[in-house]
């Protein structure tokens, strides 16, 4: 659906998940699964498992994870498709052997393909064997200036196995940097390149977590519990991956800050995360880095750039970014969309599932009756995360029924968050005039899109956008629609920091406004 046929809008969409376990944690039962061959291997594997599954909404086409009990050796499992495919019990029972270690810290990544194609080799996360020992990198995010840095390796005689930024990352972490020092190898790493990325880095006995400068990319820290008792750490793109796992959330990855956990230093006590060392801040880059869509330097102060459509759409709504639910600000989404753009009809609805809270938002604003008009099939894949336009449009076709009972006969205003190629609105619209709707009226709980992001989020070409192509209302008419009305922007930004209580930074508004936080390559 045209919500779904977003989240490939944003072009990255992957999730990082990591995990290190202090002794005492090994054998929690918070941590481990009962029945499993070996108790001390589990723990970190369903750490990693959890983790990941709560993310799959963030990739569905590679799972991947490494673990390693602190030394210099790091072993990895990939697979292509969902977490539970990729992670059976027999793919996984190589690494939960009696003869195996006690795997101390871990990492995993969901992965959708923004730079690299959908294949095997370009799972993550990656491993490099060097002087000092491997290390794995797990990457959320797309580099803005990857074709210069590219440049730049292969230039200096190193080769590269795939086409993803990701490998990039990995490539000038452990030959480009002039320091055997991890804080400064990330440091150096970081001056070349601003954003967008959230990384993880596993190496010996520690985890580092990064965030670009402009914090582009969501990333979390929290505390594992057994009881009062801290037994790990975890690091996540989303905190809803910390509610399966035992985890409280401790605070968001600061933009530009490098965090290291390691599994030599435990906590006396639970909340004061004694052992979460920030190792340095980088800095965002000059104003006039920054770039609006004509490629003309803007002249205000560079803002943190969080990507605002973390609110609008990717994360799940249970999640927390800078103090807030996502759910909430979805809820303040509808409710301003409808101080915007009412319409008198019967009863609010939505295509499921992202809108809803923004549907209810709008429903308890205008004081009329939220009613669900469509049956979902649970089963078929989410069309939007899968690559090709073909695969999606199957999947449109087959998701939803209506319930007749709720339609016939009513006005509906239709709530949806996102509206990318308009190629399935229509449809849906169609659909609701058949079971007897007499009116259907749609509302967008954000503003158009019309630029491409660059940043990680798959949106289409500038040309292929339908907000660049109709007009509002020739698009209404396409949609054979009663009427159109988007959120504004201003809308958007007002809904998104009314409810910013901790460390409040900047949004990226880019793909709304082609106002861009940095220099493109492209």
């Amino acid at each position: 659906i045209d919500n779904e046929d977003q989240e490939f809008a944003l072009r990255e969409s992957c999730g990082v998940y990591g995990a290190i376990l202090f002794n005492s944690g090994i054998n929690s039962e918070a941590t481990t699964t009962a029945g499993a061959s070996n108790r001390n291997t589990s723990s970190m594997l369903d750490l990693l498992v959890l983790g990941m599954t709560a993310l799959q909404h963030r990739g569905q086409e590679s799972a991947g994870l490494v673990v390693s009990d602190g030394g210099p050796r790091i072993s990895v499992q990939r697979g292509m498709g969902l977490v539970a495919q990729a992670f059976t019990p027999e793919r996984l029972a190589s690494l939960l052997s009696a003869d195996k270690p006690v795997w101390r810290l871990g990492l995993g990544h969901t992965r959708y393909s923004t730079l690299g194609a959908s294949e095997s080799i370009n799972c993550q996360p990656f491993v490099v064997e060097t002087t000092c020992g491997q290390f794995a990198v797990a990457h959320n995010g797309e580099l803005v200036n990857a074709n210069r840095l590219k440049s730049e390796i292969l230039q200096a005689g190193i080769g590269l196995s795939t086409d993803t930024d990701s490998e990039l990352i990995t490539q000038m972490l452990c030959t480009r940097s002039p320091s055997q020092c991890w804080t400064e190898r990330i440091t150096y790493f970081m001056s070349k390149c601003f954003t967008s990325y959230s990384l993880l880095i596993l190496t010996g006995d520690s985890i580092y977590a990064v965030r670009d400068p402009f914090g582009n990319r969501p990333l979390c820290l929290g505390e594992i519990l057994c009881g009062d008792e801290v037994i790990g750490y975890a690091v996540s793109s989303e905190s809803c991956a910390f509610q399966s796992t035992s985890t409280r959330l401790l605070r968001e990855v600061q933009p530009g800050e490098i965090v290291r956990l390691s599994i030599q230093q435990q906590p006396e006590l639970s909340g004061t995360a004694s052992t979460i060392e920030t190792c340095a801040i980088v800095p965002r880059p000059s104003a006039s880095s920054s770039t609006n869509a004509t490629g003309v330097p803007e002249s205000t102060a560079v803002l943190p750039a969080m990507c605002i459509f973390e609110y609008v759409y990717f994360a799940r709504p249970d999640s927390q970014f800078e103090g807030q639910q996502v759910y909430s600000v979805r809820r303040r989404c509808g409710a301003q969309l409808a101080s915007e753009s009412p319409c008198s009809v019967d009863l609010v609805s939505t295509v499921p599932e992202s809108a809803t809270p923004a549907a209810m938002g709008y429903a308890s604003a205008c004081r009329l009756p939220y009613v669900e008009v469509f049956c979902k099939n649970r089963y078929i894949g989410r069309t939007f995360i899968q690559p090709s336009n073909l695969l999606r449009q199957v999947g449109v076709a087959k998701k939803f029924g209506v319930i007749e009972e709720n339609v016939r006969d009513k006005r509906i205003v239709l709530i949806d968050d996102s509206i990318v190629r308009g190629n399935t609105m229509g449809p849906i619209v169609s659909l609701l005039r058949s079971r007897g709707a007499s009116e259907v009226h749609i509302r967008i709980a954000s503003p158009p899109l019309r630029h491409p992001c660059y940043m990680g989020i798959n949106i289409p070409t500038k040309e292929e956008l339908i907000a660049n192509k109709l007009t509002l209302e020739q698009l209404r008419r396409a949609l054979n629609a009663d009427s159109l009305a988007y959120l504004s922007v201003e809308g958007l930004h007002k809904a998104v920091s009314a409810g910013c209580t901790s460390n409040p930074i900047g949004h990226c508004d880019a793909c709304l406004t082609g106002k861009y936080p940095v220099q493109l390559d492209w």
